[in-house]
């Protein structure tokens, strides 16, 4: 197993009369190699759990175990060691660095992680070509669409060849045609093996999974399969 975290709450303002519980008692597991939709509506506790997952926030009660790793007692630099080689991420915003090209940004967790000059060639090249832009990686974010900025950042995730991808609304900024291509990509990556976790408030989006699991207030209310038509 993957993921299984436990009970997990996120609660801010804890015991006053603003206190807001984002995450209320949050139970989930995700084998390696699924395909997980999380939806839910704004304020629903979807962006509060993928910052969880993805150890960019600290629940305040809870377990969760990674890959089998209790990472909740884990410092601030285990866990960015940890999210390093653990999760690629890719953001609506793209989060990609203005000043550095499409292969820089790329390549730029990857000198993070300490991989030697040579490898790090062949995997920015390996992760550009699979988003079909490594004839575009000079260029520098100004210098290309949004489509392509997407591209990036999930060649940016690939690269590292992290088991997991978390993917909060890669589609949200960009038209529907683009947004086909980028959710094809990351059905690729599944198939290929690669856990990916898909956060997003569309239902179409959700669809695309085969695992589709809903928050309501904090809460998973529904957590089901289906069978999907690739796009």
């Amino acid at each position: 197993m993957l993921i299984d975290i436990k009970d997990i709450y996120k609660i801010y303002n804890e015991g006053t009369e603003r206190e807001v519980r984002a995450l209320d008692g949050v139970s989930l597991q995700i084998d390696r190699g699924e395909f997980v939709a999380i939806v839910g509506q704004s304020g629903s506790g979807k962006s509060t759990l993928m910052n969880v997952l993805g150890l960019l926030d600290i629940p305040t009660y809870g377990d969760y175990h990674l890959d089998g790793l209790d990472v909740t007692g884990l410092t601030d630099k285990q866990q960015a060691h940890t999210r390093n080689k653990e999760i690629g991420f890719i953001f609506q915003g793209y989060n990609l660095l203005p000043a550095l090209s499409a292969y820089e940004n790329v390549e730029l967790p990857l000198i993070y992680q300490g991989v030697r000059p040579s490898k790090r060639r062949e995997q920015v090249q390996d992760a550009l070509e699979r988003v079909s832009l490594w004839e575009r990686k000079d260029h520098k974010p100004t210098e290309m669409s949004g489509g392509q900025q997407q591209r990036v950042a999930i060649a940016r995730a690939i690269a590292t060849h992290s088991p997991m991808i978390l993917a909060d609304e890669p589609t949200g900024a960009l038209d529907s045609r683009t947004g086909q291509h980028v959710l094809q990509i990351l059905q690729r990556l599944y198939k290929e093996g690669t856990t990916v976790i898909l956060i997003t408030h569309d239902n179409g989006i959700a669809a695309t999974a085969p695992r589709v699991v809903r928050l309501s207030d904090g809460k998973i209310v529904s957590d089901s399969t289906q069978e999907v038509d690739w796009l």
